[in-house]
């Protein structure tokens, strides 16, 4: 039998109800997993302690012939989830030492459904970044190598998640995506990863960046694993006010790979000047794999998309600013307080050593763009070409179903190569960004290899609710791709 670290989700789950081994084998050989791969920095805080408790758990509930839907599945949880006693810093200095005494809502329907969490995974700091450099934790290594052996970032800011799932370090993980954060780590890795329409999943209990933006999803080894994960992270949730109070499908069972019928649109101003050969060569393929499935594929037009990413980093900014307001050294987090120093000094004092750069860059562009002055002259202007995105993308639909994409526009990218040029790191969400502020469902699947041998990622987006629809055509994807490569365990 294969390692059982090597087993995706949906076999692992299998595997326990038939009894091939226990709850508490998986967790010890992915707790073992873990500690034999801790060069990647792939988690900020480990929990063997609690991965076991749920595993004994597991099997006593398996023995009863009481498994839930996720009994003795190890778990990765991202840094930004609330999690009971456990650290939960954002990856930040200003949280370091911060443990909850609640749990968000969506680790706690994981858990209630039986997972168990092998630890909290490291992030770019307050989910500000695109490459998992910005972590006050250090920087996560993706555990694909590049040419010459050069290490490389796993994408951000989900990168401890990808870089946990990809190595088989988890069975799954979770991720949050503000303007690409779960498809482009997923894409950089050569996993799956799926952001749900807005609302889906609740953001109770999960650090804030940009509110009207920010949505969990899961990131797994493949599409039947994120079906799995996402039935059990959606739901409504009376705490928060953006909640959906929807029935929750069920998604693995819309996964037939069958698309007589659909039609899939190209957007012809997704293909950007520059995009290299290899990046356009696998959109084609994609098309070609859609096609062989049953889909008809159609040209459609989304005009706005030129202004997608400038709207992005004034809105996300803004809301930034305002949701990181409450990290002032007061209330809870780090304090430094300068001798004989005024309350003021307090604060300047605690945001600065507090915050990275990146968030400190992010806070000043969004409280100018809210200042009196400037509020109409660019956030007003930006939630109205939002506006204009958002019906784009509805008046596409009219005529598709689906929409392909590349999701990223190269593949993992060196350790440290933008991390001096915010606009190339802002860039490498130029594919994801739209669907984003359009609220969308989005998932990224691997469709192939780039010349260098590095995973590239393909990426789906469907209508408002229609996660089938686009876990579906994802799952085509995958089946026609028979993508298996893997990183070789270099650690």
């Amino acid at each position: 039998m294969a390692a059982l670290t090597d087993l995706t989700l949906g076999q692992m789950r299998d595997g326990l109800r038939a009894k091939d081994f226990s709850a508490k084998n998986l967790a010890e050989a992915h707790v073992k997993a873990v500690e034999a791969a801790r060069v990647l920095n792939a988690f900020t805080v480990e929990t063997p302690e609690l991965a076991l408790k749920a595993a004994e758990a597991a099997d006593a509930a398996l023995a009863k012939g009481e498994a839930k839907p996720l009994s003795g599945i190890p778990l990765g949880i991202k840094d930004l989830f609330a999690t009971e006693g456990v650290q939960s810093a954002a990856a930040s200095n200003i949280l370091k030492g911060f443990k909850p005494a609640y749990e968000s809502t969506v680790s706690g329907k994981l858990f209630a459904d039986g997972a168990g969490m092998l630890g909290k995974l490291n992030m770019d700091e307050f989910a500000m970044g695109s490459s998992n450099e910005t972590s006050a934790f250090g920087t996560v290594i993706n555990p694909w190598r590049g040419k010459g052996n050069e290490s490389l970032v796993p994408g951000g800011s989900s990168g401890g998640s990808s870089a946990a799932v990809a190595a088989r370090l988890v069975a799954g993980a979770t991720g949050t995506d503000t303007g690409g954060s779960i498809r482009q780590p997923a894409a950089f890795t050569g996993i799956s990863g799926i952001k749900p329409t807005y609302g889906r999943c609740s953001r109770w209990g999960i650090v804030a960046f940009a509110s009207s933006l920010d949505q969990a999803g899961p990131m797994a080894r493949d599409v039947r694993d994120c079906a799995i994960l996402l039935k059990s992270m959606c739901g409504f949730d009376p705490k928060d006010s953006t909640s959906l109070d929807l029935p929750v499908p069920d998604f693995e069972a819309a996964l037939t790979g069958d698309l007589k019928g659909k039609r899939v649109g190209i957007p012809k101003e997704y293909t950007v000047e520059g995009i290299p050969a290899e990046i356009d060569a696998l959109w084609k393929k994609g098309a070609d794999m859609l096609r062989d499935a049953g889909a008809e594929i159609v040209d459609i037009s989304l005009p706005h998309t030129k202004y997608a990413l400038p709207t992005y980093y004034i809105i996300a900014p803004a809301e930034a600013s305002s949701n990181l307001a409450r990290y002032d050294g007061v209330r809870y987090g780090l304090r430094e307080a300068p001798e004989n120093g005024s309350l003021i000094d307090m604060y300047e004092a605690t945001r600065s050593a507090g915050f990275g750069s990146e968030v400190q860059r992010r806070i000043l562009i969004g409280t100018y763009v809210l200042s009196a002055g400037y509020y109409d002259a660019y956030y007003l202007k930006a939630q109205k070409v939002r506006a204009l995105i958002q019906r784009d993308f509805m008046q596409a639909f009219e005529t598709c179903d689906v929409i392909l994409a590349p999701t990223a526009p190269s593949a993992a990218f060196g350790i440290g190569a933008n991390v001096d040029d915010p606009i190339a790191m802002y860039l490498n969400d130029v594919f994801c960004v739209p669907a984003s502020l359009a609220g969308l469902p989005a998932m990224s699947v691997p469709g192939g290899l780039s010349d260098d041998g590095l995973p590239l990622g393909l990426q789906i987006i469907g209508r408002p609710l229609d996660e089938e629809g686009v876990l579906n055509a994802g799952y085509a994807i995958e089946q026609a791709a028979g993508f298996t490569a893997r990183p070789e365990a270099w650690w």
